[in-house]
Order: C-alpha cells, then structure tokens, then sequence
C-alpha cells in the first residue's frame, strides 16, 4: 500500500480566460482554412449584419459565425435545412468558451465536389512545381504583338480591346478564339495555346472570360489547360472571373490579373504617361545641349582672352594702366592729406571762435532773455489760472445764494412780527400778518385762507 507525498507542491494553475485563450491560438495556428459541409440550422440575422448558423450532420454539429466585413455577394438565400459548404477557420469564443467557425465564404453544397477536385489538382500541381514563382518570366515592357485567347463574342473581349486602345493603340492584337464554358472548352483552350506557339507571332498571351459560376469557369481548372499554359514558350496573363475569382490557370499563368480588363492594363503601359516621359526626356536633352554649348562658349571666351592677355601689346597696355593707376592712387593720397589738414585748421579755428569773448556775452544774453520770456509766460499762466479758480467760485456761489433763487419766481415768506420765516402753512394763524420778499422787493399780505396740505389743483 502506498500513500501520496504530502510534502508534493502543486502545479501552477492559469485562470479560464488564459486557457480559452491558448486553446484559440492552438486552434487558429494548426489548423489551416478549409471547406466543411454540412445542413444549416439556428439561422439567426441579428441587425449588426453578422450571420449566425450551425452545420450539422448525422451525428455533430458546428457553430459558424460570418461576420459582416467577410462577407461577400447576397446572403439572403442562405436559409435553414439548406446543404452548404462554408470556407473559413475553426476558433473559440474565449467569453464562452465556444468552439467555432469563423466564415469567410459560402457556397451551395452542389459545388462542394467540384471544389475538391479543384483543391485535388491544385495540391497535385503545387508538388509538382507548377506554381513556383521562380520558373514564371516578366512580361515585355512594350509588347511588339498581343495575344488574346477567349470567346470572340463575349464581353471580356470587348473590354480588353476598349482597354488597349485607350492605353497604348499602337500594338497589334490577334485573336485565337476558343469557347470559355461548356464540355468542349478545355480542348479548345489547349487548341488555342497551341496555335499561339505554333506561329510564334506574340510575345504574351491574355487568356481569360467574364464572371461566372465555380460550374462556368470551370475549363480554366482543367489539368490539360494548366499544363498548357505551362508549356506555353509565350508568357501567359490569366484573366479569369472577377477579382475574387481563383482558378488553377491563375496560379500556372506567369501573371494573374483580377478581371479581363485588368490584364490589358497589366499588359501594356499608358501612353499618356509614356508620352510625358518622352517631352521630360527631350525637354532634359534640349537642356543639357544648351548647356554644353553655352560650356563650350563661355571655353572659347576664356581662351580668346588668354590668348589676347598674352600679346606684347597687352602687356604695354597693362604697364600703362598700372602706371595710370599709381598716378591715380598718388594724387588721391595728396589730395586727402590737404583734406586732413584743413580739417584740422578748421577745428582749432572753431575752438578759438568758441571761446570768444564776444561769443560767451552773446551765449548769455540769449540765455537771459529766454528766462525772462520763461518768467513772463509763467506769471501770465499763473494769472489766467487765478482768474479761472475765482470764476469757478463765483459761478458755485451764485449758484447757492438765496438771491438766485428768488431770481427764478420764489419767494422767502417771514412773520411780520417776529420776522420768523415760514415754512409749514399749518402753523400760520388765519388773518396773520406777513411779508413776501420776491426777487425785486417784497410785498406784505394778510393771510385770508390757509390751505394745509398740497393741492394738486391751485
């Protein structure tokens, strides 16, 4: 009998949230996209716009999630009980822990065997080296004759031609028709490839059609096209589709281009931009030949004037000049030294002048009758101010004085007898005696009525 260590620690623990976690990296990074089958049920279309369904079989089943950003074309006919085929990989919901299908692409389950023969041939190619970037040759810069291999009556061709002629119409075109859909449309594509080689007249092939079906595009996942394709001498752009469009020819062909009109656009430069290039290029030619001959010229200056420099009569004439300019610089040196020393004359005359007698009288005299002027502005300033103070006093006096007020129309009334001045009419007995002093004079009345309030009406 044997019994566990006590003494044993255990082992570190991580919480859920890391474990869902690692279970969703394990999940992600091991197992690469691939096609599940199986019948849709629990559709749900919340209003975010995310698709919400499980695929089931006999005996399991399996959440999917197709969020809004990858989806691609109508989902609309995507309903419960349909047999689909979902692309996408498997991933866990770490808030739930549920496991799931992230959704990138959906299609009815009717495809579902041509999607595995397409998976098949595409990995049988892939061994085999068929898809090696290495082995696949850089298109022409200008093409001297294009090759257009696809339907004569289908609208990928329209749009290359329209494409071509619009860019760089210069180039030839020649057309190896061929069907682009049907049972007979692999052999004739193979036809074509071969007449292309055959006569040995283009220097790169377009093939390619419009959209369609897995079912129409079908031809172009084909062995016998592929290996066409990859024994084509010519280089190859396949334009199969739409952009979102893969078929094996696209990965054989040297060049993949998403649309028909891609691949003329691919094929061929814009002569707009070509034509801007050559007037920059002659442009920069006219440049640097003006350039040259204006070197050149400005040489043949230089050696004309080294060549006259040189001459017995320059050399006279230069031995002239110097001299001249000596004289100059000689006369010049005299004529500033007269200059310097009557300058100083002049500054000794003019400190004696300032110190003059005559001259300092003359400073002082002047200084005396600007004090005076001085003097005589600031006494009459003084004046006008004292003039202006007593106005002022005068107009505020005038202004308080009784007498003014009277001037207006009022009156100052007293008691005859005790020369007392009235104010209240309440305290003035009927038949009183008083005198009324007015603005000129004054006037005695007896009072014969006494009216104690205001009346609004007198």
């Amino acid at each position: 009998m044997t019994t566990e260590s006590t003494n044993e620690l255990p082992a570190a623990s991580i919480t859920v949230s890391e474990l869902n976690r690692q279970a969703k990296n394990l999940l992600e990074n091991g197992l690469a996209r691939l096609w599940v089958e199986g019948e849709v049920s629990n559709l749900a279309r919340p209003a975010s716009g995310h698709v919400y369904f499980t695929l089931k079989d006999k005996t399991a089943q399996l959440r999917c999630a197709w969020f809004r950003q990858r989806q691609r074309g109508p989902t609309i006919h995507l309903k419960n009980g349909d047999n689909m085929l979902a692309l996408g990989k498997v991933s866990i919901y770490e808030a739930r822990g549920d496991y799931q299908m992230i959704v990138e692409r959906v299609e009815a389950a009717g495809e579902g065997e041509l999607r595995r023969r397409f998976e098949l041939l595409k990995s049988k190619l892939l061994a085999e080296g068929l898809f090696e970037d290495g082995r696949k040759r850089a298109l022409p810069a200008v093409p001297s004759r294009i090759g257009v291999i696809t339907s004569p009556s289908g609208a990928a061709i329209r749009d290359i031609l329209s494409v071509l002629k619009r860019r760089f119409p210069l180039v030839p075109i020649v057309i190896y028709p061929a069907a682009v859909q049907g049972d007979a449309a692999a052999a004739e594509l193979v036809a074509a490839l071969g007449a292309a080689a055959d006569r040995d007249e283009c220097d790169v092939l377009i093939i390619g059609r419009g959209g369609g079906s897995l079912e129409d595009l079908w031809p172009f996942n084909e062995e016998v096209v592929a290996r066409a394709i990859f024994d084509s001498p010519v280089p190859v752009i396949s334009a199969v589709g739409h952009e979102v469009d893969f078929t094996i020819a696209d990965f054989v062909a040297d060049l993949r281009a998403p649309t028909p009109s891609g691949a003329a656009e691919l094929v061929v430069p814009d002569q707009s931009e070509w034509l801007r290039s050559i007037a920059a290029i002659s442009a920069r030619l006219v440049s640097l030949g003006r350039h040259y001959l204006e070197n050149r010229a400005q040489m043949l200056d230089w050696l004309t004037r080294r060549l006259t420099q040189s001459s017995p009569a320059a050399t006279v004439a230069r031995q002239s000049a110097w001299l001249r300019n000596l004289h100059l610089v000689m006369a010049a040196a005299m004529r500033h030294d007269l200059t310097k020393r009557e300058s100083g004359i002049e500054r000794i005359r003019s400190r004696l002048l300032q110190q003059s007698p005559a001259l300092l009288l003359q400073s002082r005299v002047a200084r005396l009758n600007t004090l005076r002027q001085r003097l005589e502005t600031a006494s009459r300033e003084r004046l006008q101010r004292s003039r202006s103070q007593f106005n002022i006093a005068q107009r505020g006096l005038n202004s308080v004085s009784p007498l003014a007020t009277l001037e207006r129309g009022y009156a100052i009334v007293t008691d005859s007898s005790s020369g007392r001045i009235l104010r209240d009419a309440s305290k003035i007995s009927k038949g009183a005696e008083i005198s009324a002093r007015l603005g000129t004079g004054s006037v005695d009345a007896t009072v014969i009525g006494i009216h104690a309030g205001i009346d609004d009406d007198a």
